[in-house]
């Protein structure tokens, strides 16, 4: 627990001694650099000590706030959520160097460097934590954190307009887990987390709920989603890294522990996530499809990520109400995995975008185009993350997805009705899964394939270095767990029987064994598709010189003829017009040979821009026409209003 807590000072603190170096020169950023990264080697060597040992290792420290302990354990749980932060926050800071660098940015360089580092040390506490104190602290210097990350580049009003409904949506989540705090310490007598399996259900459902509420409202299950599209795409690319692969999973691991403090689990809190899940994955991936903004699209892809994991906790959560092992197990493994697996995949997605933005100086998709030619690491980085975030072989992402589908179709197995819909979760995550494929077949074709759609586009040039070296871990964890997936099945056992209890520890075991013929699959497939490059390889170098394409009659096509990211989706944002409501801004043409004209569209989100921003209007409103009614300028009036209130309190003091 020492390395631990070492690797939480070095990041927390990384920041600081840049600080008081000059604001131009590059010691500052080095330095913080370094010390992440120092952090990061002590992190993983806590981390994996603790796994060696089998136990939970513990460290406590009498703290003087009323109520409150240092108390940090390290226990399998903890761990699984601990790796992808530390492989993050290290690539993050490499990341920086080149995207970010000091001399560039030196008016908000020193302040995007000292909270990059804070919220990654305050992650790592969050999720050691062992009281319900030392846990809302650190979560609230995250929440912190995050807001001045969102809010780098604070001169742009987008940007602080998205900063704001962060700081609300947050700060509305935190009031909601001190309530849920308050009746957990009422119901277990301490403000120390109660043991696994140790509270029972009863009066559990105002705690469930509003831990619902408070987590959910972090991690960005629709539709409590509405502060995540904005802030991701207003922070620096690698703060939207850390923020979508690692921050947003505080919320999950929020609830995995709360469900993991009860020995009876209600079958409404599965089915309850369940619901949310296959909304959120759904609509999620719906929203993305819409999307122009590369950054906003990735967003809006974590909401259906978060749904994604949400399905495998509701598959866990039924699993346990019905006493069903192996749907527990499934359910409650396939979601661990993919917390880890969509923090892989995401961050260097996010990662790969910044490097097509800090090339082009753009986030409009429609503004890239031919970005291989002139990007190839880039691109091979993008196609690896975009072909795990479909959750297609040999990938890692297939992996926690086929765990997901394996625990819908045990609940067939029920005799139970309500275990037995719980297999609807198969067909949600299908198609979930098709969505992700039409959303990043749009984007890799528009981005990366044809002609560049701009002069930005056509000088773009590859990422420095730094930034190249920040994306290799990612591709790399994101191909190790595809095709070597029998090698996270002991920490997924060991998080598994943390959450669940001793009674699966035979079935999980059997449960994961054929992990091993999956990645067996995986290789396999990669070595077919390698041969079937070669062949085309060997039979274009013997075709025929290529000629230009037809062009529908234009001698000299141009590159805006090519598809744009509106036209190529709008057949499927069609089919989701109920809910998404997509507005066109374009002018009708109606002459033979017109003029030039501009089409726009535009798809606000439903949450935000379409029930709480016109609400909160119309509250204001009402609140601006009672004041001018009751603040009036009449004496006559507030003479009236003093003599009520006189009478108020005479009355009340008469009756007490």
């Amino acid at each position: 627990m020492i390395w631990c807590i070492a690797a939480a000072l070095l990041l927390s603190l990384s920041g600081v001694p840049g600080l008081f170096l000059r604001r131009d020169g590059r010691g500052g950023e080095g330095l913080a650099c370094l010390l992440v990264l120092v952090g990061v080697v002590c992190g993983f060597v806590g981390v994996g000590a603790g796994l060696w040992r089998g136990g939970e290792d513990l460290f406590t420290l009498p703290w003087s706030v009323p109520g409150g302990e240092l108390a940090l354990r390290l226990d399998p749980l903890s761990a699984i959520f601990l790796l992808p932060v530390l492989l993050i926050a290290g690539c993050g800071a490499v990341y920086g160097l080149g995207y970010w660098p000091q001399r560039e940015h030196r008016d908000n360089g020193r302040q995007f460097r000292l909270f990059f580092g804070a919220i990654a040390g305050a992650i790592v506490i969050l999720l050691t934590a062992r009281n319900a104190i030392l846990f809302l602290f650190a979560w609230e210097i995250m929440a912190l954190s995050s807001y001045f990350l969102i809010v780098t580049e604070g001169e742009k009003e987008e940007t602080r307009r998205a900063g704001f409904i962060y700081l609300i949506a947050t700060h509305t989540g935190t009031l909601a887990l001190f309530a849920m705090f308050v009746l957990l310490e009422q119901a277990s007598g301490s403000f120390l987390f109660p043991a696994a399996a140790s509270l029972p259900a009863a009066g559990a459902t105002a705690v469930f709920l509003l831990g619902l509420f408070g987590f959910g409202l972090k991690a960005g299950l629709m539709p409590l989603h509405i502060w995540l599209p904005g802030a991701h795409a207003a922070a620096p690319s690698h703060a939207s890294a850390l923020m979508s692969g690692v921050m947003i999973k505080t919320g999950i691991y929020g609830l995995v522990r709360l469900t993991s403090f009860y020995s009876e689990i209600p079958p409404w809190w599965g089915g309850t996530l369940l619901a949310l899940g296959a909304v959120s994955g759904i609509f999620g991936v719906a929203f993305a499809i819409a999307q122009h903004d590369i950054k906003r699209l990735l967003a809006y892809h974590s909401v259906e990520n978060i749904g994604i994991i949400a399905l495998g906790l509701g598959l866990a959560l039924l699993g346990r109400s019905f006493d069903l092992p192996a749907l527990a197990l499934l359910g409650i493994a396939g979601a661990l995995l993919h917390v880890v697996n969509h923090g892989l995949f995401k961050a260097l997605l996010f990662l790969s975008a910044g490097s097509m933005i800090h090339a082009t100086g753009s986030r409009d998709i429609d503004s890239y185009g031919g970005l291989l030619k002139r990007q190839p690491w880039t691109g091979i980085c993008f196609l690896v993350g975009a072909v795990a975030i479909c959750g297609l072989p040999p990938f890692n992402g297939f992996i926690s997805e086929w765990l997901i589908y394996l625990g819908a179709l045990r609940a067939l197995d029920s005799g139970a009705l309500t275990v037995q819909m719980a297999v609807l979760a198969a067909p949600a995550l299908a198609l979930i899964g098709a969505l992700a494929l039409a959303c990043f077949v749009k984007v890799f074709g528009i981005a990366f394939l044809g002609e560049a759609r701009s002069a930005a586009a056509a000088e773009a040039h590859e990422a420095p270095a730094s930034m190249r070296l920040a994306m290799a871990p990612l591709l790399v964890a994101c191909v190790w767990i595809g095709l070597l997936p029998f090698t996270v099945a002991p920490l997924l056992r060991q998080a598994a029987l943390a959450w669940g209890g001793q009674e699966g520890a035979a079935a999980i075991t059997t449960i994961l064994a054929p992990l091993l013929w999956v990645g067996l699959y995986g290789w396999l497939l990669l070595a077919l598709v390698a041969l079937v490059a070669w062949w085309l390889r060997r039979r274009a170098r013997r075709a025929p010189p290529p000629e230009a394409t037809w062009g529908c009659g234009y001698l000299f096509p141009r590159a805006s003829m090519q598809y744009t990211a509106s036209s190529f989706a709008d057949g499927l944002v069609e089919l989701f017009r109920f809910g998404l409501r997509t507005e066109r801004h374009a002018v009708h043409l109606d002459q033979l040979f017109p003029e030039p004209r501009a089409f726009h569209s535009h798809t606000p989100d439903s949450v935000l821009d379409r029930l709480l921003f016109p609400g909160f209007r119309g509250i204001a409103r009402g609140f601006t026409w009672l004041r001018a009614r009751v603040q009036n300028g009449l004496v006559a009036v507030y003479l009236f209003y003093v003599a009520l209130t006189l009478f108020v309190l005479l009355l009340l003091l008469t009756t007490y």
